[in-house]
């Protein structure tokens, strides 16, 4: 049975969290690692359909998140989780929550400025926000609170998606878990 861990990768929307995680996973299941990628719009649309963007919706979000990758990566599954999870301690719950169970977790902050995210817009929030018709946009008007001490900081504005998830391949391989 291979080791199962969480790699949680946090930044602003349009950072390339999403982009670098399916990277990795194809190159860890080409491997023979059993994979999951939980998705943040796929969780909201089917786990935490109903919730708002509230401070307190948002915490509840990432805690279900986070209780589904560590319920993942403890039966062996690599869960890569590319979510925004914008709160410290919310944040931080999850990192608690796999350390109770002894389940590895590696928080990846993908720290692209909120300047090329905008640009990037992969969603067109940025736009929506712009025009007035979308408020509460994480890293614009809503806030982000950067992880202080990440196991791994990425500034995909500056390197590849390949180079970005080899560092993360790096870094998992450095843990023995890849």
């Amino acid at each position: 049975m291979t080791t199962g861990a969480t790699v949680w990768l946090t930044g602003l929307p349009s950072a390339g969290k999403t982009t670098i995680a399916y990277e990795l996973a194809g190159r860890l299941r080409a491997e023979g690692h059993r994979v999951e990628v939980l998705d943040g719009d796929e969780i909201r649309e089917f786990i935490s359909a109903g919730l708002g963007f509230s401070r307190e919706d948002r915490h509840t979000n990432v805690q279900r998140i986070g209780f589904v990758a560590e319920l993942l990566a403890r039966n062996g599954v690599k869960a890569l989780v590319p979510v925004i999870a914008p709160y410290a301690d919310s944040r931080e719950a999850v990192r608690k929550r796999h350390a109770e169970n002894g389940t590895p977790y590696l928080e990846i902050h993908v720290a692209t400025p909120v300047e090329v995210c905008s640009v990037r817009d992969v969603k067109g929030l940025y736009a929506k926000q712009a025009a007035g018709e979308l408020s509460g946009l994480t890293g614009v008007d809503d806030p982000y609170e950067q992880p202080e001490t990440p196991d791994l900081r990425i500034e995909s504005q500056h390197q590849t998606v390949q180079e970005s998830a080899a560092s993360v391949y790096a870094l998992l391989s450095e843990r023995g878990l890849a």
